[in-house]
């Protein structure tokens, strides 16, 4: 029987300092006990990329960095299979439980045939899923975020900030988690016109039709640039691009812009993944899945896991939007203080945004 050391993780910190806009910053995890190293804990902990791979500036990179903080709090051993198509995901998945993964973190919802087949030939093995809660067994724990949440308060941040009264979003292929913060968006325009007798038009989503425009890919960095300079010529000066990798495609269209541009990252603080775009980007709308994988490997540890799915929101602080960094002084107080007071009727259940995107 493993001998398991108590569990002192928690999920997402959240600072909601206004003044600077931190709305929910990420914050690590407490640092390992300082045993750890010495009491190595007999468990094994995996993840199985996508096909977006290791370096994709996105899920992957954040599931590690939750495998890495683990391994260090935990005192326990970690793998990690990277896939680079989805032929990859089967024979990852069939290498994790040949190398004797007690618990496998799959990231994004292509992985849900794979992960849910390998779930049921390895009723033992424990897993968890990362942006999908489409499988229900008793070894799978679905992780899904509302992000319609952040996102409502990204669209009205972005709504009050701009200057051309347009702003836009766009996709990379309509599945339900990508089209969910597409929706909070909207929302967050539509309350900012309604708050402020104002007219800010929304380009690229139509949250009544589910109807909006898609570069059908998550890694073509061309076709990201592309779509957002399609609209800056349509005259929107803030773009929220939902589509992977093509974020980095947003922002060089962004810099060359003749105007002032600026866009919004999702699932991650763009600013702390990609630095050197930090001049043009507003905010983001975070997903604090490192934290969620921390928290749920030290359950496996502590055999404590379960098959109830994990939904981050505000209250639980699973998601939030990012910092204003570079833009702290591009944005009125007055408008920080709207988003704060959002964040906290949202919290409390007196500002409801609904979805039918909404993950249960």
């Amino acid at each position: 029987m493993k001998q398991h050391r108590p569990r002192r993780t928690a999920l997402a910190t959240a600072l909601t300092g206004a003044a600077a806009l931190a709305l929910a910053a990420c914050s690590a995890p407490p640092p390992a006990e300082s045993g750890a190293a010495a009491n190595p804990q007999d468990f094994l902990a995996c993840m199985v990329s996508d096909f977006g791979g290791f370096d994709d500036r996105g899920f992957n990179q954040a599931v590690i960095a939750g495998l890495d903080t683990a391994e260090e709090q935990y005192g326990i051993e970690t793998m990690r299979l990277e896939s680079t198509s989805e032929n990859d995901y089967a024979p990852n998945l069939v290498q994790a439980i040949d190398q004797g993964c007690d618990f496998t973190v799959t990231v994004g919802f292509s992985l849900a045939e794979a992960t849910k087949a390998a779930a049921e030939e390895n009723p033992d093995a424990e897993f968890a899923i990362i942006d999908d809660a489409s499988i229900e067994l008793p070894n799978v724990k679905p992780v899904v975020f509302d992000t319609a949440q952040a996102s409502f308060l990204a669209g009205y941040l972005a709504a009050g900030y701009s200057k051309t009264g347009t702003v836009a979003t766009f996709g990379g292929q309509p599945f339900p988690p990508v089209l969910l913060f597409m929706d909070g968006f909207s929302d967050g325009v539509a309350h900012y016109n309604e708050q402020h007798g104002a007219d800010v038009e929304l380009l690229g989503w139509d949250k009544a039709t589910q109807e909006g425009t898609f570069s059908g890919t998550f890694t073509d960095i061309a076709a990201g640039k592309t779509l957002t300079q399609t609209f800056i010529d349509q005259g929107a000066d803030v773009v929220m691009p939902v589509a992977g990798s093509l974020y980095l495609g947003s922002a060089e269209a962004a810099r060359e812009a003749p105007g002032e541009v600026a866009m919004i990252g999702v699932d991650n603080d763009a600013v702390v993944i990609s630095p050197d775009i930090s001049p043009v980007v507003l905010t983001s709308v975070m997903k604090q899945m490192a934290d969620a994988v921390v928290e749920l490997i030290g359950q496996a540890v502590d055999d404590e896991f379960d098959n109830e799915p994990f939904v981050g929101d505000l209250a639980n602080e699973g998601v939030a939007i990012a910092p204003l960094h570079e833009f702290e002084d591009a944005v009125s107080p007055e408008l920080v203080a709207e988003v704060d007071a959002l964040r906290e009727q949202i919290i409390a259940g007196d500002l409801v945004v609904e979805s039918a995107n909404t993950p249960n």
